[in-house]
This record gives structure tokens, C-alpha cells and sequence, in this order.
């Protein structure tokens, strides 16, 4: 199960002990939020896009979208996401429950900037029902961060709530 592989994973960061798992359903931002009883901007949701044959995560706020062009501008490519087969094969994890850890070799991972007025966020664990509450330093460490990229918009930078 992969919520048990990032378990593993998390432990060499001392992390393991936080994650959480919920009676309901976490694999949205929507449902994330209400599980967590926090503001959907928080949920740390990982996407994950094709880019030169190589599958690619970029951890973003939940109120966040990613832009096309300012993704082409970072990539060299048109966005394109995998198919949710595609992204269990690729990544190790199914949709629902995809994180930035214990992924399959060759995965890298970028920190979109949306991320960065919250201390801390909520990036799921594997499963549909996990969670985790990390500072952006955890995160950068624990997601073994290829960087920090500016490839998203609609997000509110005056959105700071710690709810």
C-alpha cells in the first residue's frame, strides 16, 4: 500500500509519526480541507505532468491552477498530464493520493512559489484519506525538491490564513 511506503519513506526525516489518516476522503482539495479543517489554499496537491518522455510532480496550493504559458515558458512544453493509469505506473501513487514522496526513480518534483506565503501546508500520503502538516523546509527537504517554479495563477497572495 503506498501510504505505508511513504510512511517508511517519511521515517529517515523523522516525519512518519505525522502523518494522518481519515475515516473520509481526502482526494480532492475540497474534501481535503473539510477533512483537515483548515482552508482549501493550504492542501498541498501534487500534479503530475509528461515532460520529455519523464513524468514530473509540482506541489501547489490548492487554490492555484497551473498557467499554460507560464508552463511552457518553464518546460520547454505544452502541459500534459498522464492518464490516471499513467500516473500510478509513473508516479507509485494512485490520483486521489498523489505526493511528492517515496516516488518511483527518475520523478522530479518542483515547489510551485503559491506554496510560499503559508508556513506550513497539507501534501497527502499515498492514499485518499492521508495527510501531512509540513513547513515549506520539511516540504523542500522530505519531497527531495528539484526547486521552486513560478507556474501557477489564480492563487491570492493575501490568502495567509492559518484556518
Amino acid at each position: 500500500m503506498a501510504i505505508e511506503a511513504v510512511r517508511e519513506y517519511l521515517a529517515q526525516y523523522q516525519l512518519d509519526g505525522r502523518v494522518r489518516e481519515f475515516p473520509v476522503s481526502s482526494a480532492t482539495v475540497e474534501l481535503a480541507a473539510a477533512a483537515l479543517g483548515t482552508s482549501p489554499a493550504r492542501i498541498a496537491k501534487t500534479l503530475s505532468f509528461l515532460v520529455e518522455g519523464q513524468c514530473i510532480l509540482i506541489v501547489a496550493a490548492g487554490d492555484a491552477r497551473v498557467d499554460n504559458a507560464k508552463f511552457k515558458a518553464q518546460f520547454h512544453t505544452k502541459a500534459k498530464m498522464p492518464s490516471p493509469p499513467e500516473v500510478e505506473a509513473l508516479v507509485g501513487h494512485a490520483v486521489g493520493g498523489v505526493c511528492p514522496f517515496a516516488v518511483k526513480p527518475g520523478v522530479r518534483v518542483f515547489l510551485d512559489v503559491s506554496l510560499r506565503r503559508f508556513e506550513t501546508v497539507f501534501p497527502a500520503c499515498g492514499s485518499a484519506n492521508s495527510a501531512i502538516e509540513l513547513t515549506l523546509p520539511e516540504l523542500e527537504t522530505a519531497a527531495r525538491a528539484a526547486g521552486w517554479i513560478d507556474v501557477c495563477k489564480d492563487w491570492d497572495p493575501d490568502t495567509t490564513a492559518a484556518v
